[in-house]
């Protein structure tokens, strides 16, 4: 494509003005004289034919002319800075977005995630968590990482480890569980998957109850209340070690559910970048590690 002359400089002080509605703020973050970024518009406005901005008393008012110009304008600048700062040291700087189930990401992946930018430190991880309902194309993910069974439409699938769910609460409540079967006097806290405690119930031995406790998206806050006392979670112990190791919470019987397991997904169609092979690798060392301790 041949591209015309650009006018860079009346381009920017366009872009500001229009931001600020103020050609003398405008002026100040461009550090040029307000009189600079005056003659910079009016020098567009006469190459364009159009009028840019209505000049008032006290400050300026964008015409449709203008609104329609500065969408494109200023992601096209916005880009460019992003860019820019990503080159430090001789080298630029890759992005590498990341959407994690935000159980994972809090119990196991951010614990860890120094780990990795001290061995990448070109590497900008930009993380987002879920409920495990994803869209990677939507988002412009270049991973996942899930729970399930590791079988998703048009998608590449790592495994990682499993992640058997137990019976969690804090030590006032595990001191009066005697036996798994009362469990049934307390309140039940759930997931959205309705059979995960009657899976428990069934691997404990154990007749399940009608389950009718309170109902989470995120085993994160299922636990948060159970450590206000309100409950007995059905939630991972592995994403959860800590609060396990400070007392905080107790697993009252050696009794597992699996549901699933974690994975890193990305879809077949995305050709992995450097950043994304770095991570993948990076990844498995980190499960292998966790699997070999479980």
């Amino acid at each position: 494509m041949v591209r015309p002359h650009l006018p860079l400089n009346a381009l920017r002080a366009f872009e500001a003005a229009a931001r600020h509605l103020s050609f003398t703020r405008a002026a100040i973050e461009l550090c040029v004289t307000q009189a600079a970024v005056s003659h910079q518009v009016k020098l567009l406005e006469q190459r364009l034919g159009v009028t840019l901005f209505r000049r008032l008393p006290r400050g300026l008012m964008i015409t449709e002319d203008g609104l329609a110009l500065l969408p494109t304008l200023k992601e096209s600048f916005d880009r460019m800075a992003d860019m820019l700062e990503r080159f430090e040291g001789g080298h630029m700087r890759e992005v590498l977005t990341l959407g994690a189930v935000g159980t994972f990401a809090v119990g196991w992946l951010l614990p860890r995630l120094a780990g990795f930018r001290a061995r990448h430190p070109f590497i900008d991880v930009r993380l987002s968590t879920n409920n495990n309902r994803v869209d990677i194309a939507a988002e412009g993910l270049d991973y996942a990482i899930r729970f399930g069974n590791g079988a998703w439409h048009d998608t590449e699938a790592q495994a990682l480890f499993a992640a058997p769910l137990s019976a969690l609460c804090v030590p006032a409540i595990a001191a009066r569980l005697k036996t798994p079967e009362d469990i049934r006097r307390e309140t039940l806290l759930r997931s959205y998957r309705a059979d995960e405690w009657p899976g428990w119930f069934e691997a404990a031995g154990a007749p399940a109850p009608a389950i009718t406790g309170p109902v989470f998206d995120s085993s994160v806050l299922m636990v948060e209340t159970a450590l206000q006392g309100t409950g007995v979670a059905l939630a991972p112990p592995l994403m959860f070690s800590r609060h396990l190791a400070s007392g905080a919470l107790e697993q009252p019987f050696p009794v597992y559910v699996s549901k699933g397991s974690y994975w890193l997904t990305r879809l077949k169609s995305r050709t992995p970048t450097p950043a994304m092979n770095a991570f993948a690798d990076w990844m498995a060392e980190m499960a292998a590690a966790t699997r070999a301790a479980g």
